[in-house]
């Protein structure tokens, strides 16, 4: 009952902590879960109409839900359509990013709201052309702080003079208010929930966290979909996934 999906989060957050999370998008562009985030990049593209999406922000509402395996697989899928795309690891509690993609995290977005380092020594290439990474770099005592600083203003006006599109892997909406503290400035939110592994009362209390600081909620990704649940989904290691949906 709720034992087993704790062991299952452990052992997940575990991995992604030592290991990053994987890139299927990358390693194996041809796979049908490599097809399945080419269309909530497009559902995303097609989710806001009035206005070009800038900067979008990618939660969960309890940990290890896969919230970094699908923003860090968007990045990749939206920098192969030659826009310019800076993913950032807003999670300056349990970051990741810097073992996805094989940085040194000695410096990062934690050190730039610090005022100690420049915005030119923390954006990273990566491997994959187009897309661009901002580390967490060292884990403040003061995560909720730093993200809801003046700086944090300054951070958005020069990323989006240099990139197409900010791409914001956040903590979990549940756990702390760092989540919330991005969600009111980013153009769009979206919500990763696990089948069979998120609770329901989560979820929707993630949904009114994030209503209450008027964050533009702009649909849920449903992964780790079974084959059998969903036909017309594929299951690897990485679960199937819903496009993006209200």
């Amino acid at each position: 009952m709720v034992f087993p999906f704790k062991k299952k989060r452990k052992r997940l957050d575990e991995f992604s902590l030592k290991h990053g999370v994987g890139l299927v998008t990358y390693n194996e562009p041809n796979n049908m879960i490599s097809e399945q985030f080419n269309t909530i990049r497009t559902n995303i593209q097609f989710s806001s109409i009035d206005k070009q999406l800038k900067s979008i922000l990618f939660t969960s509402s309890a940990p290890s839900e896969g919230k970094s395996t699908v923003s860090n697989n968007v990045a990749v899928s939206w920098a192969k359509q030659e826009e310019k795309v800076v993913l950032i690891d807003a999670d300056l509690r349990r970051p990741t990013i810097h073992k996805t993609f094989d940085i040194n995290n000695q410096n990062g977005i934690s050190n730039y709201l610090l005022g100690n380092t420049s915005l030119e020594e923390i954006i990273k290439k990566t491997m994959v052309p187009n897309l661009y990474v901002i580390p967490s770099g060292p884990i403040p005592p003061n995560p909720s702080e730093l993200l809801g600083s003046k700086r944090v203003e300054k951070l958005f006006l020069e990323l989006q003079d240099q990139f197409d599109l900010l791409i914001f892997d956040a903590p979990p909406v549940n756990s702390v208010t760092d989540a919330q503290v991005l969600a009111s400035k980013v153009d769009g939110v979206v919500l990763v929930v696990p089948q069979g592994l998120a609770e329901k009362s989560g979820v929707i209390h993630a949904k009114n966290a994030l209503n209450m600081v008027h964050a533009n909620l702009i649909g849920a990704i449903m992964n780790r979909v079974s084959q059998e649940k969903m036909e017309s989904y594929y299951g690897t290691k990485y679960g199937g996934y819903y496009g993006v949906t209200k």
